[in-house]
């Protein structure tokens, strides 16, 4: 069995395109997209009557026609942003209402997530090639029902999926950031969680952890240390461990076959922990550029037998 997993795509449409390509490139039997799949801001594009203006990463365009304001739309999708055309009224309300970018911006995102879906149903053969997606720290709350309505897709928090003899259990949530963002929780509800979705394993020799959050202290969670004001130190050269001891311990304990993560983007690297095969395939979405890991599973053996990390 041939497996295709990456993370940490952060809304880029390029990378979710790129995600649902690899099915066929690779030539594998499931797809997984660990967490963290939308993205976190939104670019108004303000219609000015007969023709459009943004700011994208701080150039201001200037769109006099249709074509050109898809190009600009195309433009910031890949990036990982939302592009929201708005009429002048509208930028007011956002900018002086309370909420309202809130409210437009999850908008923007489920829309886009829908047509995500879409494109999942067509390039996967209406779930013929098995996928998986799970939210991470970054994610929204709304994106679940979403993902567990759609019918090519499986959502995987908190479940044990059976993926052809072998089982997948994942976990979106994280240990605490400096960011305060949607699912973190102290560790010790990282452990209760972890104990839950693992209990419904029938066999941890043939289990696969999806864990957004990285062991702690494994060379897979090296993020750049912060000051007090959150800003790298030393311009990121000085690097700390930020990951989660809850899911260390889970993996040392329960030993799975393969355990696999995300979230600290810079940590691309591949662990042994035991018999248990733990990798991090990092992150470079920015560049609309998507890392992952090819990972062949050996059903006769319980094992994985070959495994490469990759960039496309």
């Amino acid at each position: 069995m041939k497996v295709f997993f990456a993370t940490d795509i952060h809304g880029s449409e390029v990378c979710w395109r790129k995600f649902l390509n690899s099915a066929a490139f690779y030539k594998a039997d499931l797809v997984v997209l660990g967490g963290d799949v939308t993205g976190k801001a939104m670019v108004p594009i303000v219609a000015r009557g007969g023709y459009w203006q943004a700011v994208v990463r701080g150039e201001t365009i200037r769109m006099d026609t249709r074509a050109e304001l898809e190009n600009v739309e195309k433009r910031i999708r890949n990036s990982g942003f939302y592009p929201a055309v708005v009429t002048p009224d509208e930028l007011q309300v956002l900018s002086a209402e309370e909420g309202a970018v809130d409210r437009r911006f999850s908008a923007e995102m489920l829309h886009s997530l829908d047509r995500w879906l879409d494109m999942a149903d067509t390039k996967l053969g209406g779930g013929k090639i098995p996928c998986v997606l799970n939210g991470g720290n970054d994610d929204f709350f709304e994106i679940d029902d979403l993902i567990e309505a759609s019918p090519c897709v499986d959502f995987g928090e908190g479940k044990a999926l059976d993926l052809d003899g072998f089982h997948l259990v994942s976990m979106g949530w994280t240990n605490p950031t400096p960011w305060n963002t949607f699912r973190e929780a102290p560790e010790a509800e990282l452990k209760a969680k972890i104990d839950a979705a693992v209990s419904q394993l029938p066999d941890l020799g043939r289990a696969i952890f999806n864990f957004h959050a990285p062991p702690y202290g494994t060379g897979l969670d090296e993020a750049p240390a912060l000051d007090e004001t959150l800003r790298p130190i030393h311009g990121g050269a000085v690097m700390k461990a930020v990951g989660s001891t809850a899911v260390r311990d889970a993996i040392n304990s329960y030993q799975p076959m393969l355990s696999v993560h995300g979230h600290i983007h810079e940590s691309r690297a591949v662990k042994r922990m035991g018999r248990t095969l733990a990798i991090n395939p990092g992150s470079v979405y920015g560049d609309g550029v998507l890392q992952g890991a090819v990972l062949e599973l050996d059903a006769r053996k319980g094992k994985v037998s070959k495994y490469l990390l990759v960039n496309g």
